[in-house]
């Protein structure tokens, strides 16, 4: 008899995705399904839904969901939470949605150290709304809106969230990673299981930023957005843990129990 050797999550609905092809959110959304399952914690998780590209995963997810506001996931996600202190929360954000309309939000839910996983999708550009640029595009990178590249003296420079999230005293882990390659989706899932654990074991806020190919607005095919990533967007973002503070947290925790 043959040996299953992959199959779909059950916290993942039979049914297509829209996302254009190469798009990272497929992949992203099949690891955050898989790790649900392996942690055994599909009926006591909610997921929070962005608005942009992501704006439908409530179709994918066989989960409970709750939509939110633009930029307002992590506050709706600590409304939850607090409400409900024994299930999972994860909010799921765009570039967008996190690092512009929604950076406050995100900001102070993570320093005031909130029991919730935040999973943060970087594409560099507004996916949903035509490829326009977002906070994440970095210099010199032409978008519909900076069609000479992003000028540092009119537009700034990108906002490197994870860099700025490990610095806040109420974050407890932090890391960067990327779905490029089979490899990097390995690492990817092993990153999220490490978020999601962190809130089950009551430890804090935790994020995980995946760098995200998008084909259709980077005007690429996908083997070569997938390239661009490793070559380009990996220098100005680089990948790796940029705070993992759980052994500290967790002695404490031990102690008093």
């Amino acid at each position: 008899m043959a040996k299953k050797v992959f199959g779909r999550p059950e916290s993942l609905k039979e049914t297509y995705f829209h996302y254009c092809p190469g798009c990272g959110h497929s992949i992203a959304h099949r690891l955050v399904a898989e790790v649900i399952d392996e942690l055994g914690i599909r009926g006591t998780t909610i997921g929070v839904p962005p608005a942009g590209c992501a704006v439908l995963a409530y179709n994918y997810f066989d989960i409970d969901m709750l939509e939110a506001q633009h930029g307002r996931g992590p506050a709706t996600a600590t409304g939850i939470k607090r409400a409900l202190p024994d299930r999972i929360v994860f909010s799921y954000q765009g570039d967008g949605d996190l690092a512009a309309i929604g950076m406050a939000e995100s900001f102070h839910a993570a320093n005031r150290g909130e029991n919730i996983t935040v999973i943060f999708i970087n594409n560099a550009v507004y996916g949903m709304t035509g490829g326009q640029m977002a906070p994440t595009t970095m210099l010199d990178q032409r978008t519909t809106t900076s069609p000479a590249g992003r000028n540092k003296i009119l537009d700034g420079y990108p906002v490197k969230v994870s860099e700025i999230f490990s610095q806040l005293q109420g974050t407890t882990y932090v890391e960067r990673v990327t779905v490029n390659s089979p490899a990097s989706v390995n690492k990817t899932k092993k990153a999220l299981k490490k978020a999601f654990q962190c809130q089950i074991d009551g430890l804090g806020f935790s994020l995980v930023e995946i760098l995200s190919p998008c084909p259709t607005n980077w005007k690429m095919t996908s083997v070569a957005s997938c390239k661009w990533i490793d070559e380009v967007m990996s220098k100005e973002f680089p990948l790796g843990v940029f705070k993992d503070n759980i052994a500290a947290v967790k002695k404490p925790a031990e102690a008093a129990s």
